[in-house]
């Protein structure tokens, strides 16, 4: 069954028929587009116009024979014809690593030379997409040698991102059921040309800056790979132990809220707290005890001491001596100082010379009933001289703020103190805060 869009059909040059291209453009085609593939290698040119696939892929067979007898599939080695025919160019090649591991995108560059002639010859506007995985400021550096044609970018051509999301053996499933479109462009007359591009495919539109675009592919295989490894690191301890890593691995996955979720992976400050640090230790203690090799588990730890430097260097660099901080407990809502980020922040801070003015009402609250005293007295008795109960004093003490709480309170208090302090948010708050030069994000 065909998978048409109600719009009028695009004429799409697919450039580069290995899997992403010959897929893209077997999909295209029983979209309704018409879509002249393009590719320097003659034989695979051939295949497409024999109406045979240049991969082996589940369902490609009969896709491509179809789409080449129906008429709305061919192929050529001249690109600058495809190109002077289409209304999209969807760049498909490939950017495979170099000996230093950096992507190689001199098929790219090729691309943009053959485009870029094409363009100097033609007056219809032209939406150039780059499918191919490519890091971020390759679109710009696209556009920059398109305009080399005398043609103006947003004018006679724009360039997009446009990552795809295929898994090799369910390619053609996921091709036409993607957890959503992404199309990296603000440029209006590719959008409206991209949006009907994709109008048979029933999933969301998601418009997003080019270099995000760029990015979410590396994002998205690194944690992929990133899962793998783990799962293998726990199966290895797990076998060392003899429990099933089968079973626990399965019941690891039904934990929708925590485990297999959202949870966790938005950016931010270092954990902390009663459960995470000690849990970490621990497993790498077993690991150790039971002699398993592993890697990502150890690293753990470090990548999060890491984070914690990078904001000390962060706040090292302002050249501000006061500082008034706005959040010690390890987390919203909660008085618990055990492992707290923030009070290991400090110390450091406190080692260095630095004054400091603490205001946390949780924890306040707490040293007068006594929960909190016991861990401020015997582990870090030096921070409680520094607190300070009242937020109008901190802020008239402090050069600069750091806010290490997300609160209605604290954003108010930073907002204030903006105009004429640095602001240094370690929690993400940048849509109440940013728009002054003062105003300094760990990563936003």
């Amino acid at each position: 069954m065909e998978m048409t869009s109600e719009a009028a059909p695009l004429t799409i040059a697919v450039i580069g028929l290995g899997y992403v291209g010959c897929v893209s453009a077997g999909c295209l085609g029983e979209m309704g587009h018409r879509v002249i593939g393009v590719d320097v290698n003659a034989t695979k040119v051939r295949l497409i116009n024999e109406g045979l696939p240049t991969i082996v892929e589940k369902g490609i067979a009969d896709l491509i024979a179809k789409q080449r007898g129906a008429g709305r599939l061919s192929a050529t080695g001249d690109l600058q014809s495809a190109a002077q025919q289409s209304d999209v160019c969807l760049i498909c090649v490939g950017t495979p690593s170099d000996r230093h591991g950096k992507p190689d995108l001199t098929y790219m560059w090729k691309v943009a030379e053959g485009i870029r002639g094409a363009l100097a010859g033609r007056e219809r506007f032209l939406t150039v997409v780059v499918r191919s995985t490519t890091p971020p400021g390759t679109c710009e550096r696209l556009e920059a040698i398109l305009a080399e044609s005398g043609k103006k970018a947003g004018e006679h051509f724009a360039v997009a991102s446009n990552p795809e999301f295929l898994r090799e053996g369910s390619s053609i499933e996921d091709y036409f059921h993607p957890p959503y479109t992404l199309l990296g462009t603000s440029d209006r007359t590719a959008l409206a040309v991209l949006t009907r591009m994709y109008g048979g495919i029933d999933a969301p539109i998601v418009e997003t800056k080019r270099e995000i675009g760029e990015m979410i592919k590396y994002v998205n295989n690194s944690f992929h790979a990133l899962k793998v490894v783990f799962a293998n690191e726990i199966g290895a301890l797990c076998r060392s132990l003899g429990i099933d890593p089968a079973r626990l691995m399965e019941l690891f996955c039904r934990d929708r809220q925590l485990n297999v979720s959202p949870a966790y992976l938005k950016p931010g400050f270092a954990y902390g707290g009663s459960c995470l640090p000690k849990d970490v230790r621990a497993i790498n203690a077993i690991a150790r005890s039971r002699q398993v090799e592993t890697a990502v588990l150890p690293a753990i730890e470090r990548s999060n001491a890491m984070h914690i430097d990078r904001a000390i260097e962060m706040i090292v660099a302002e050249g501000r001596v006061r500082i008034g901080v706005l959040g010690l407990a390890f987390k919203e809502g909660t008085d618990d100082l055990r492992e707290s980020p923030i009070v290991k922040l400090l110390e450091r801070l406190v080692g260095k010379g630095y004054e400091i003015r603490i205001h946390d009402r949780n924890v306040e609250d707490s040293l007068r009933i006594g929960a909190s005293r016991e861990y401020l007295e015997t582990v870090v008795p030096h921070l409680i001289r520094l607190m300070e109960p009242d937020l109008e004093e901190l802020n008239r003490f402090a050069d600069l703020i750091v806010v290490a709480r997300k609160n209605e309170q604290y954003v108010e208090l930073a907002k204030k103190a903006l105009p004429s302090k640095i602001v240094v948010d370690l929690v993400g708050v940048p849509d109440a805060l940013s728009g002054f030069g003062n105003y300094k994000g760990l990563l936003w």
